[in-house]
């Protein structure tokens, strides 16, 4: 059935209903009378490289699962790459765990779109802050978000499990701070439960913005990351400008 998926992947591309005659195809090699040999070996693996660079990235992990041989070449450095470029153009902030040494550019894809916020991400923003309009009114009063006033309070989180703030935060009083990230799977590996929590304060959904960027939030408070990660030391974006 090689020759089949093949087809199927070309005529997408090509033409929308090509999937009438695939099916004919199908219905002829099930009762013998169609030769079906394997692409990668017709065409060899340049061409195959050629062919599968124009396919986008979901039909391109399909072609990993054909056979080894399709794996060893739908999963090459040189399709993968671009695939990256597409990905990352724009975004306010990549993933560090993406942007290891050595990492394959599929592995890179994939870590990519991860939706589990890493401390690695929290090192690397500068946060803004803000109370909701639930929180007690002694806090709302402090802070500039409500009193319409600029620059937004900022926090800071460390490798070391701490948090900070600016000096000058009337909010923030001086109390020690840490974090903690925590992530619970169910037996299928889904995510049963991922969120931060500061201290001994409610914890903090996790939702990941079309940019990239992260926001965290109870009913007391929100944070939303700020992207400045390529001013950062060890930060890893934006790595492309935004279109």
């Amino acid at each position: 059935m090689y020759f089949l998926f093949f087809l199927s992947f070309l005529g997408a591309m090509v033409n929308p209903g090509h999937k009438l005659w695939v099916l004919k195809e199908k219905k002829k090699a099930k009762r013998g009378n169609t030769q079906l040999e394997d692409p990668l070996v017709v065409f060899g693996w340049d061409v195959m490289l050629m062919i599968l660079n124009h396919l986008d990235a979901r039909s391109l992990a399909l072609s990993l699962m054909v056979s080894r041989s399709w794996h060893g070449v739908a999963s090459n450095d040189a399709v993968w790459a671009k695939k990256c470029e597409e990905l990352w153009a724009g975004k306010a902030h990549l993933p560090r765990i993406s942007q290891i040494k050595g990492l394959s550019k599929l592995a890179a894809y994939s870590l990519s779109i991860m939706s589990r916020i890493l401390k690695e991400d929290l090192w690397d923003h500068s946060w803004e802050f803000h109370f909701k309009k639930s929180a007690p009114g002694y806090w709302l009063n402090l802070d500039p978000y409500w009193k319409g006033t600029r620059p937004l309070m900022r926090r800071y989180f460390h490798p070391d499990g701490s948090q900070t703030a600016d000096p000058d935060d009337k909010v923030w009083g001086g109390h020690e701070c840490c974090y903690t990230i925590v992530t619970s799977l169910l037996g299928d590996g889904k995510i049963r439960e991922h969120y931060v929590r500061i201290s001994r304060w409610p914890q903090m959904s996790i939702s990941r913005k079309r940019d990239w960027g992260w926001k965290m939030s109870n009913h007391l408070y929100s944070y939303s990351s700020i992207p400045d990660a390529a001013d950062k030391k060890g930060g890893t974006g934006p790595c492309f400008l935004a279109v």
